[in-house]
């Protein structure tokens, strides 16, 4: 393999992005609240970059451009997927939200850069699509769980606007580095106080835990990830990266959080994993 930069980029996303999703369903189920927890994220990736704001060249990208940018990854994809995240199992939201996203990636890349892939391709897609609803089971049809269905599903409707802005106008991990903080921190600031709040009378060690891993690990390490898989392999494959976050997030899970795997959730783990090889050689 000449260059595997990006899929070590996009391996480590992975990795990231399921302990996002454990510990952020962890998170909101102490006093945190979900605007606390956004507030924790983008207010700590805020202080990391605040060196760089003043020499970043501004002028490089057009205000809408660096609002879909850092709002397609910002408050608007955490806030539904924390809410999604009271109500559904974190391994449900792994697959709601990840699980999603080599659809919603397909769709996009081909309507907005014409990017066609392979028949074998494609059913490989399709099999991680149907793993993904058997790793889920009935509650995609359950009205008890609707709202956050339907938020996190949202949530992966968001975070797809983000990839196909850093394809679409060439944003680099850099770019990504300062613009996503920059941009949630200005416009969150004044409505998190509207928002339910404990004011973070919470013990310090999990203001440290969210604050560490929302702001550091996952907006700054993970992001600047993304950004350089994206410019390397296209906004297919790292969605297909992403997809595999749901087998990852639940493992994680039964180990973290002791949410048990069912039949169905392993099933599910083995079709994406066969899906993933099946692209990977089509």
């Amino acid at each position: 393999m000449k260059n595997w930069k990006p899929y070590l980029a996009g391996m480590l996303v992975v990795l990231i992005w399921s302990g996002w999703i454990t510990i952020s369903r962890y998170g909101v189920h102490t006093l945190l609240t979900p605007a606390d927890i956004t507030l924790l994220r983008y207010g700590t990736a805020f202080i990391i970059v605040s060196p760089f704001i003043f020499r970043y060249p501004w002028k490089k990208h057009s205000l809408y451009q660096y609002l879909v940018i850092g709002l397609g990854v910002g408050f608007p994809y955490t806030m539904v997927s924390f809410y999604g995240l009271m109500e559904i199992r974190a391994a449900h939201a792994g697959v709601l939200v990840n699980g999603m996203l080599p659809v919603f990636g397909a769709f996009a890349a081909w309507l907005c850069f014409k990017q066609r892939v392979s028949a074998v391709r494609y059913a490989a897609i399709a099999l991680i699509f149907v793993a993904n609803l058997v790793m889920i089971g009935g509650i995609f049809f359950s009205s008890e769980h609707f709202l956050g269905i339907v938020l996190l599903l949202s949530a992966a409707g968001i975070y797809t606007f983000h990839m196909v802005g850093v394809r679409l106008w060439g944003f680099t991990w850099k770019d990504v580095f300062v613009v996503v903080p920059v941009v949630n921190m200005v416009l969150f600031l004044p409505l998190w106080f509207f928002f339910p709040s404990t004011g973070f009378t919470v013990p310090v060690s999990e203001i440290v835990l969210q604050a560490t891993y929302q702001g550091i690990v996952v907006n700054i390490v993970a992001l600047s990830c993304v950004a350089y898989a994206i410019r390397h392999l296209g906004t297919i494959t790292v969605s297909l990266f992403m997809s595999f976050v749901p087998v990852t997030t639940a493992i994680f899970a039964w180990l973290l959080l002791g949410e048990s795997l069912t039949g169905q959730e392993i099933a599910g783990i083995i079709g994406c994993t066969g899906g993933l090889l099946i692209y990977s050689r089509g």
